[in-house]
């Protein structure tokens, strides 16, 4: 089984991770569509879903570039009538795009907490909600969130509680449309890395370069994923994996072509004890 003619729906795939996991499944023939809000690139971030197209098809995919804002309900739907119509159904939906402020509770703007909650966990459920329909004639249909296995040691409360609450709703989601679903065959995981990726994010809001110099490429949740995608969708549900977990299980026990400095000092990611 491969990702041949598979078509797959990747929200925030412009760049990072998202963009990590189309190129990964575009190797093998997947049809994406990248559905993103960035349309002009902004030189802090990088790439637009039209650069993010130009990349897939150059890695052997078909692309479809929309964009889409996941907090506005219509440009899902729209989203998802766009692929629908491109190329005939949803066999796998990425719920990728995620917003994220590290703030305690006192230095929270109501703009951030909404921001965070409108994306992280309201999009993410709208977003499946609109593909559910597509995904019960899809093959081998699932549902893969970015986000974290539940973790309730205080800390993870203590420092950034808006961003927590987002980030386990979303798995929340995924565990829900797990039991959910399963009478129809999809499957719905969350997969969370091991270690900081070297993305945007970290570059610009966690810890700039020395934080990079300390993360993983993008590319080993993108082989995760791609493990992940190719389960039997009727059993392989309803779990929150990380993906070092998931590579080991493959028989994969050296990560060293991931780090961004080979042999370097690795940072856990968040939610990882």
């Amino acid at each position: 089984m491969s990702f041949q003619d598979k078509t797959v729906f990747i929200t925030g795939a412009s760049r990072g991770i998202g963009k990590a996991i189309a190129l990964r499944l575009a190797r093998e023939g997947a049809r994406i569509v990248v559905a993103a809000k960035s349309t002009e690139e902004n030189p802090k971030l990088g790439g637009t879903i039209f650069s993010a197209a130009e990349d897939i098809i150059a890695a052997g995919g078909q692309a479809l570039p929309v964009a889409c804002d996941i907090r506005d309900e219509q440009q899902i739907q729209a989203a998802v009538d766009a692929a629908v119509q491109a190329f005939g159904g949803i066999d796998i939906l990425i719920n990728n795009a995620s917003a994220i402020s590290l703030t305690p509770t006192e230095q929270t703007e109501s703009k951030r907490y909404d921001l965070m909650h409108d994306i992280n966990a309201r999009g993410t459920f709208f977003v499946s909600k609109a593909c559910i329909p597509y995904l019960k004639k899809g093959k081998n249909p699932h549902i893969l969130t970015l986000s974290p296995p539940i973790n309730m040691n205080m800390k993870w409360f203590a420092n950034h509680l808006a961003y927590t609450m987002s980030k386990y709703n979303m798995s929340m989601i995924a565990l829900g449309l797990a039991a959910e679903l399963k009478k129809y065959g999809i499957a719905a995981n969350a997969l969370w890395p091991q270690t900081t990726i070297a993305t945007a994010a970290v570059q610009n809001l966690l810890g700039g370069e020395a934080l990079m110099r300390m993360s993983r490429k993008p590319e080993i949740v993108a082989d995760a994923a791609a493990i992940i995608l190719l389960k039997d969708a009727r059993t392989y549900t309803g779990q929150t994996l990380i993906d070092e977990d998931v590579l080991r299980q493959e028989g994969i026990h050296n990560f060293d072509a991931y780090a961004v400095e080979p042999g370097g000092q690795l940072y856990p990611d968040l939610f990882i004890d």
